[in-house]
């Protein structure tokens, strides 16, 4: 009896199944209030490809610098600004802009100038030349915290994100 009765259960639920198959239209929600600097959320609809970037470190700004010396990558702001070209680069290899970016994770190392505290405001002056701006108004949902150091000594900026990209 459960044979006959699972078999119009399962023609029935048969609709549902191929309309949640069936292609929806391509979709990003940036989430939230106009005025913040980050997206409270961002919702990527089933018909994207997504592209986990690793996080990234800066690049050195002074290779004559000795190792892990302050000038050898610069204050956080510095930093940002170059991870955040670092990571248009790659999006860029993938098709993918800035503007494609859906979720973030910043982590930086205290600044010996800022008695150990991380430069949260250094890390928002280069993040908003990237997002947020006339250009590219997009801006990411993000977590930004403070870590105790990173891979390569004077390294004070690490960025992973995560970018959506509609399927072709």
């Amino acid at each position: 009896m459960r044979k006959i009765l699972a078999a119009p259960l399962m023609f029935a639920a048969l609709p549902l199944a191929l309309a949640a198959a069936a292609p929806a239209a391509a979709e990003v929600a940036h989430i939230g209030a106009s005025a913040s600097p980050i997206a409270t959320a961002v919702s990527v609809s089933a018909d994207h490809d997504m592209l986990y970037v690793s996080g990234l470190t800066p690049p050195p700004l002074n290779p004559d610098a000795p190792a892990g010396a302050p000038r050898e990558y610069g204050d956080t702001k510095t930093q940002t600004i170059g991870v955040m070209k670092r990571i248009e680069s790659v999006l860029k290899e993938q098709g993918l802009g800035m503007g494609d970016v859906v979720m973030m994770r910043v982590y930086l190392v205290g600044d010996p100038a800022k008695d150990g505290k991380m430069d949260f405001a250094g890390m928002m002056e280069g993040y908003k030349m990237f997002f947020g701006t006339p250009e590219q108004p997009n801006k990411p949902a993000r977590v930004t915290v403070q870590v105790a150091s990173l891979v390569g000594p004077g390294q004070m900026v690490e960025i992973e994100v995560q970018a959506a990209k509609p399927k072709m």
